[in-house]
């Protein structure tokens, strides 16, 4: 069973203000109601599209789901 997304977007926090990957993972820790076990795009995405955070962006997202789906091959 692979890690959630969540765990594997957490890699990305602590880095540079201007790292967009970096915003976005510190982003999704703040937030305490992200689902942090799921592993479906269709979930996660709807959160972040509902939540509309800037600090969130979805195309963002969209470049770290593909780190992720290329970590789980």
């Amino acid at each position: 069973m692979r890690q959630s997304f969540y765990l594997f977007a957490l890699k990305y926090r602590g880095g540079q203000k201007d790292d967009e990957k970096a915003v976005f993972a510190n982003s999704m820790f703040n937030h305490h109601d992200f689902p942090k076990a799921e592993t479906s795009f269709d979930k996660v995405s709807l959160y972040i599209e509902e939540l509309a955070d800037p600090n969130m962006a979805a195309t963002i997202f969209d470049e770290i789901w593909e780190y992720y789906i290329e970590d789980s091959k």
